[in-house]
């Protein structure tokens, strides 16, 4: 194994990524010595709540640190990286899941070995983050053999598991993790209004939900997606279909398009689970055909 604990590691960018990925790197043992950011007052802060941690320029944490994560935002990466002169035989690598690591080809130039380290978690809350982040995936992508040993090291320290990307692959890779966010965020925003047709509140619909939804996370990693596929178009129940349908146009027609192409969705997996029949799907495909042309465009809303 990659010996790590030697390596000074600086992080350049002080949001909520780096709050928590350089917490957790600092309880694990490893020695976060020095932050950098655009806001000097963010750096301090940071730098403040690890030991032996000093805030200071970008490009001291280059001249200082063997390890370097840059965890700017994804549109500040290639210019960050453009900004600072880079010390030969360095490990310069960027926290970001669709930023492809060539953004950071000048520290390549410079003589620094590149990479990407990204964590499949969710950062909104830094403090929560910390708590999760053991037993996520983390993504790593290094051509170089010693930069790719001590980031797969460095997760395996964490607790995490591996997965590997190769070049051209961060897009594809992003959007799927996607599907397993935000989309999710969309999904239970739309409950939590329908929720409020009939005078419930947000907060009330979402402790409601949220036990359905853990039981649904559940059976999907016991089970994975398909098999584990519940509600009414996976039994083949187009009553209940056809009166959510109903619903839905009444209270709010704008829901129907996401409603339509989510049902529809849910149509291929139950026939691929075997669990309804070809009449059954078509059925079921007619009547939501008919439902999405009947949305209209979605106004702003919040709840």
């Amino acid at each position: 194994m990659t010996r790590i604990d030697h390596l000074q590691i600086g992080f350049i960018g002080a949001g909520r990524l780096a709050k928590a990925l350089a917490r957790l790197c600092s309880i694990r043992g490893l020695s976060v010595s020095a932050i950098g950011s655009r806001s000097a007052v963010h750096a301090k802060e940071l730098a403040a709540l690890l030991s032996g941690c000093v805030g200071m320029s970008a490009q001291h944490v280059a001249d200082t640190c063997d390890l370097i994560f840059i965890t700017t935002p994804d549109h500040a990466i290639k210019a960050t990286a453009d900004s600072i002169t880079w010390r030969p035989g360095t490990f310069v690598v960027h926290c970001s899941g669709a930023t492809e690591v060539e953004a950071l080809h000048k520290a390549a130039t410079d003589g620094a070995l590149i990479g990407g380290f990204h964590p499949l978690q969710s950062f909104a809350d830094p403090d929560a983050a910390i708590q999760s982040l053991s037993g996520c995936t983390i993504t790593v992508e290094a051509r170089e053999s010693r930069l790719n040993e001590t980031l797969v090291t460095i997760a395996e320290l964490l607790d995490c598991k591996v997965n590997r990307l190769p070049p051209g692959a961060r897009p594809l890779y992003h959007a799927a993790a996607g599907y397993a966010s935000q989309f999710v965020n969309v999904l239970l925003r739309d409950a939590a209004l329908i929720w409020s047709s009939w005078g419930g509140m947000s907060n009330e619909a979402i402790h409601a939900l949220m036990p359905l939804v853990r039981g649904t996370l559940a059976s999907i990693e016991q089970l994975g997606p398909v098999a584990s596929m519940p509600g009414p178009v996976s039994r083949g129940d187009v009553d209940s279909v056809a009166k959510h349908i109903k619903a839905l146009a009444d209270n709010d027609p704008s829901m129907l398009s996401l409603y339509s192409a989510l049902c529809s969705e849910t149509v291929s997996m139950a026939q691929e689970s075997g669990r309804i029949n070809i009449e059954q799907a078509a059925e079921l495909r007619a009547l939501l055909s008919i439902a999405g042309t009947r949305s209209v465009p979605k106004s702003d809303k919040t709840v």
